[in-house]
């Protein structure tokens, strides 16, 4: 008798399904904004053509309301003007805003205005235009003596995830083919804790783009909410690999619970069975620990009233952002002692591997 199949690893993966699609106006005049409506009509959604560019929400003005909502809008010019995204990339590119998934630790809460709708751009060519003005200007990896190789980089996946919402959108596939046909020293860069990947993997990415799988230990995914299973996004980013792809692991937010070590012990001896083998492996990693703002915790403890994730001030310190704020990080000891340890960890296990930054 066959085994069973392994749910972590179904051929399918779960595909988020919006309970409403708003289209404005302006993004229907471009040919994108209509391939994503007919994306939508043909999986069955609801879809709602607005008679401007003005987005309305049910009378059920809730969280759950906005969150299954996916509005195709046109991006303001200020998204044209990138931004510099370190320690991660040179540029921002934003694809889309918003992400249909349910983490009680969201780095978006506090940073987005508004109900927490997924707004998906429609004027992607001038997007795409707007990239190679930005060719060689950047401070994190165009003029680093480290990471130098890697050119120009833009990251995809600052405000959203943007393979959560691909099946709906086929925007980073229009951005990935993009940077595969551009004749020049650049890299497209995204994130992701979703495992559809299947879109990608014929396309002609020319190694100018690296996945990398956002990952946490299997005991803390119950904090992602919405999201793939933490095997299925490792053995999507396998593909990736198996693919030409650059790949990379966002270990991220690191969280420092009762059982930290063996929890993320066992989660980099996990990746490292998977992605040892793999011919040719480019693997770098991002550590980054788990943070969080006066105003994102208010924005979580309504969103999340009942998750167990610890955001007292216990065992934290203040630290200033450059815009003047002010987020509540591990303190001084306990951030020395998970930086060594998976310093040590990776580089026992995951010895190809390239460790481009600790925050």
């Amino acid at each position: 008798m066959a085994d069973a199949p392994d749910p972590d690893l179904a051929p399918t993966p779960r595909l988020w399904r919006p309970k409403r699609v708003l289209i404005t106006r302006s993004a229907l005049a471009w040919d994108h904004g209509r391939s994503i409506a007919e994306r939508a009509a043909g999986l069955g959604l609801p879809i709602v053509e607005l008679t401007g560019d003005r987005l309305m929400l049910p009378a059920d003005d809730s969280y759950a309301a906005a969150k299954s909502t996916l509005a195709v809008v046109v991006a303001p010019p200020g998204k044209l003007r990138l931004q510099p995204i370190a320690p991660s990339a040179d540029w921002r590119v934003d694809l889309a805003e918003g992400c249909p998934a349910h983490c009680s630790y969201c780095y978006l809460a506090g940073s987005l205005k508004g109900p927490p709708i997924t707004r998906t751009y429609a004027n992607l060519p001038e997007i795409f235009a707007a990239l190679p003005a930005y060719l060689g200007q950047g401070k994190v990896t165009s003029r680093s003596r480290t990471r130098a190789h890697e050119g120009t980089t833009y990251e995809a996946s600052c405000y959203t995830d943007p393979l959560a919402i691909e099946h709906l959108t086929g925007s980073l596939s229009a951005l990935v083919a993009h940077f595969g046909a551009w004749d020049a020293d650049v890299q497209l860069r995204f994130t992701s804790k979703f495992d559809a990947v299947e879109p990608l993997l014929a396309l002609e990415h020319n190694g100018r783009t690296r996945m990398r799988a956002s990952l946490n230990p299997a005991s803390y995914a119950r904090f992602e909410g919405g999201t793939s299973t933490v095997r299925a996004r490792i053995a999507a980013l396998r593909r990736m690999g198996e693919a030409g792809y650059k790949i990379g692991l966002t270990i991220a937010p690191i969280i420092a619970a009762d059982g930290w070590r063996a929890a993320y012990g066992d989660l980099i001896a996990d990746i490292a069975a998977a992605l040892n083998d793999l011919p040719g492996l480019d693997l770098t990693v991002e550590l980054i620990t788990h943070r969080y703002t006066a105003g994102s915790k208010a924005v979580l403890d309504n969103w999340y009233p009942g998750s167990a994730l610890d955001m007292s001030t216990a065992g934290r310190a203040e630290k200033r952002t450059k815009f003047g704020g002010i987020k509540h990080v591990y303190d001084t000891a306990r951030m020395r002692e998970l930086r060594g340890f998976f310093e040590a960890e990776i580089a026992a296990r995951l010895p190809a591997a390239r460790i481009l930054y600790w925050t």
